[in-house]
């Protein structure tokens, strides 16, 4: 017996389209994508960075030597290495001085003591001794001051040393610190300069290796809209001719069919 067979078939030129997106689909597929190249990266240290690691480490405990500065400039004693060198020659000098105009005005007082006529007498005496007492305490007084003036002066030196040791103390790191932050800062733009370039080529990279599939799926979606909507389709039917068998089989049963027509019908009774 023969079988009809129907098949709906697309058009001639989406079957060619078809095939060959299968064959491109099997081909692409068939090499796996390396995948270690799109592993992120991060970029490295910009040297402005490590730098400033550097002297941060560096910095730790840069105030020290101000600190033992400050505490040279302290005590009872710190005032001696700010003495004036020439202060022995001053006061020497002032005394010099102060010595000479005291033999003068004695000198005076002797020239009156002539002129009055009194001249080695005990009035004169008692002058001439009174005014001895008085210039030695004068002049002790002037000394005292001169020494007291220089000590004090070494006193003011001493603590402003030692306020400016200590302000370095404070100073120093403060400005490594700004220098750090500088460096660090700048160092960061630009290792994040780096890892924006590490990124776009990470992405550059994926977008080439994946392109091929990305087109060849265009061209699968295409073709699934051409093969969906275009109307140019058309049936095929098909009818097998009978083999050898199935045409002695029905030759066979058709003798059977006339034979059994014209032979008589017999009773059973």
């Amino acid at each position: 017996m023969a079988v009809q067979e129907t098949r709906t078939l697309p058009a001639p030129f989406i079957e060619t389209l078809g095939e060959d997106y299968a064959k491109q689909l099997t081909a692409l597929t068939a090499d796996p994508i390396d995948v270690a190249q799109f592993a992120p990266q991060v970029a490295a240290q910009d040297p402005l960075q490590t730098k400033a690691a550097e002297l941060a480490q560096a910095g730790i405990g840069a105030f020290q030597p101000y600190i033992t500065q400050a505490e040279q400039f302290t005590g009872p004693q710190a005032y001696q290495q700010f003495m004036s060198p020439y202060q022995e020659e001053v006061i020497s000098q002032t005394l010099s001085e102060f010595d000479r105009q005291r033999q003068i005005q004695e000198q005076q007082i002797k020239d009156a003591a002539l002129r009055a006529g009194a001249f080695g007498g005990g009035r004169e005496g008692v002058q001439l001794a009174e005014f001895g007492a008085q210039s030695g305490r004068e002049r002790a007084l002037l000394q005292s001051g001169l020494l007291q003036q220089g000590f004090q002066q070494a006193q003011q030196a001493a603590a402003q040393a030692q306020q400016q040791a200590t302000g370095l103390a404070s100073l120093v790191p403060a400005l490594q610190q700004q220098q750090i932050g500088t460096l660090g800062q700048v160092g960061a733009i630009q290792q994040a300069q780096s890892q924006a370039q590490l990124d776009a080529q990470r992405e550059a990279a994926r977008a080439q290796a994946f392109e091929p599939y990305e087109r060849l799926g265009f061209y699968g979606s295409g073709l699934t809209g051409l093969m969906g909507g275009y109307p140019a389709q058309y049936q095929f039917s098909s009818i097998p001719s009978p083999t050898p068998l199935q045409t002695a089989l029905g030759t066979g049963a058709t003798l059977a069919g006339i034979y059994g027509a014209l032979q008589p019908k017999q009773s059973l009774f």
